[in-house]
């Protein structure tokens, strides 16, 4: 186990398929119900490489990390 899988988290979760508008949206609003929260979310959307970093940047919320073979993103919840 990678120490990036080895993270520890406070919310997992799995994004499956969503596409990047019904992506966004749903990451926007479970992130703003868990302010501070670390997330590990995995999406299989093949724009999400390039649409949650930019979210991330666009919103303030923290990119700690990403496996982009495992399709899992690391995300801190702003406060």
């Amino acid at each position: 186990m990678s120490p990036i899988e080895a993270m520890q988290h406070d919310v997992e979760w799995n994004a499956g398929e969503l596409g990047c508008g019904d992506l966004v949206l749903e990451l926007r609003m479970r992130m703003r119900a868990s302010p501070g929260k670390l997330f590990k979310v995995i999406a299989l959307d093949a724009g999400a490489p390039a649409d949650i970093p930019a979210w991330c940047r666009m919103t303030h919320n923290a990119l700690l990390a990403q496996d982009a073979q495992a399709r899992t993103y690391w995300i801190r919840a702003k406060d």
